[in-house]
């Protein structure tokens, strides 16, 4: 039987802990792959492809990330979307989720960054995990739901 009290569905399960996490990394790898302009478009947008890796070596998580972004830098303004999959121990809890995250810039235009973790992505203890944030220099801040 359900206590009163109970919301519908919480029988068995635990809330989900909400927490504002800021994560600090190393980039350890940025391998850039250029796209070769089309014969004509010496003007063009640059894009490209890069390869990461960082380190997370914070209070909240100590872990490692690989990953991929693509790239387009022009002359009054740049975009990256990147999906990164971080393993590690995020608050005591071993386990892997990956982080899908971007910013677009320019000229005359307010920087845009977000970071969201793909929904069923984590793995271990971390299953169940969601939330979303933004990515600055060196600097993963989070808000997270924990199951």
């Amino acid at each position: 039987m359900v206590p009163p009290c109970a919301p519908v569905g919480a029988v068995g399960k635990t809330a989900a802990m909400k927490v504002r996490l800021e994560l600090p990394f190393t980039i350890t790898t940025w391998d850039v792959f250029p796209d070769e302009l089309p014969p004509g478009q010496q003007d063009a947008p640059d894009t490209g492809r890069v390869v990461l890796a960082k380190t997370y070596a914070g209070d909240d998580l100590t872990g490692s990330a690989s990953g991929h972004a693509l790239m387009t830098r022009g002359e009054l303004g740049a975009s990256y979307v990147a999906q990164e999959r971080i393993v590690g121990t995020l608050r005591g809890r071993f386990g892997s989720f990956v982080l899908e995250h971007g910013a677009t810039m320019g000229e005359g235009r307010r920087t845009a960054m977000r970071a969201d973790i793909v929904a069923g992505s984590g793995t271990g203890g971390l299953a169940g995990i969601s939330g979303s944030g933004m990515v600055e220099h060196e600097l993963l801040t989070l808000e997270v739901d924990l199951d």
